[in-house]
């Protein structure tokens, strides 16, 4: 069964005796895109992935994956997509390809067809020169690539990746985004929660943050952003003397202008590029040295600060105990 909706989260509750981890989030993700599900640790986002995933019952709502419903149809839905949680989870004592062959053997591929998948998963994940040797000796980033290709055994056309990169460092994390660009290039289907702003700004399509158990706001990266606010364009000065006079200059198109003189900086509103390009000019015309001179846009954390009033902070633990 296909569809051009690869998932699909319909009103979606999830209780723990008095407690309500999910409150009705309902989202679709069209087949071939990646939708970032972002929030701070303790959202719930956790909590919807394991009940879009068939291991944890709704209380209520229901989810559907490649077409399949979670609570009528588990068994398609475990064919159908593929999952990596927080940690890894393969096994430190053996290699990586005698990783991929006990979990290729539980899904009952032939051992000549499995070595040949493990071949490829290997080589697109960049361990072929690692296969042969003991998970224990891989670094962070090599082990979270080889969770991936153990995930993508059965070729699964919806991956839900739960906070993949926590704990890893900033290289570990680009080569692992690389690698999940190549997968929706391939075309796979993303559902991917993170507490890494940039992280979802990097990879997603659409966004729907959450908080609380609730679905407080959803978009584009540039949607969120323009929900936050406008943008600005911040000019820098080579000379703080000059700070006054441009500012004076500038105030022809800008009624409402910061000045840092300690970063002698100026920032005005802006609405995009025609207004960078009429300052530039202003102060061009007026002389003024510029050290730089740019467009900035909110950011994703301004969007969550904006909605919650606080910012995110990542932190290593699990997302959310769940009584």
């Amino acid at each position: 069964m296909t569809s051009t909706i690869a998932v699909e989260a319909v009103d979606l509750v999830k209780r723990f005796g008095d407690f309500t981890a999910v409150d009705g989030v309902s989202f679709t993700v069209p087949t071939g895109s990646v939708l970032g599900v972002l929030g701070p640790n303790g959202a719930g986002k956790t909590t919807v992935v394991r009940m879009m995933t068939t291991l944890s019952v709704p209380t209520s709502g229901t989810a559907r994956v490649n077409g399949f419903d979670v609570r009528e149809q588990p068994d398609m839905v475990r064919r159908s997509m593929g999952l990596t949680g927080q940690a890894a989870t393969v096994d430190e004592l053996l290699t990586g390809r005698e990783n991929l062959a006990m979990i290729g053997g539980l899904y009952g591929i032939s051992r000549r067809a499995l070595r040949t998948r493990s071949d490829e998963l290997l080589a697109q994940f960049s361990l072929t020169e690692a296969g042969d040797k003991v998970v224990r000796d891989y670094s962070g980033g090599m082990r979270r690539r080889l969770d991936l290709a153990v995930s993508l055994l059965t070729s699964p056309p919806v991956l839900f990746l739960d906070e993949p990169t926590t704990g890893l460092d900033p290289h570990s994390r680009n080569e692992l985004w690389d690698v999940l660009r190549d997968l929706v290039a391939r075309g796979t289907t993303l559902v991917l929660t993170t507490q890494y702003l940039e992280e979802a700004d990097q990879l997603a399509d659409k966004i729907v943050v959450i908080d609380k158990g609730r679905i407080i706001a959803e978009g584009t990266p540039l949607q969120l952003k323009d929900q936050a606010g406008s943008a600005s364009v911040v000019a820098t000065l080579t000379h703080a003397h000059q700070i006054g006079p441009a500012r004076e200059a500038l105030a022809v198109t800008a009624t409402e202008i910061f000045v840092d003189e300690s970063a002698r900086s100026l920032t005005l509103p802006a609405g995009g590029l025609a207004d960078l390009t009429r300052v530039a000019q202003l102060l061009e015309s007026g002389g003024f040295e510029v050290d730089d001179l740019s467009l900035s846009r909110p950011s994703l954390d301004d969007v969550f600060l904006s909605l919650t009033g606080r910012r995110t902070t990542p932190t290593d633990d699990t997302e959310e105990t769940q009584p």
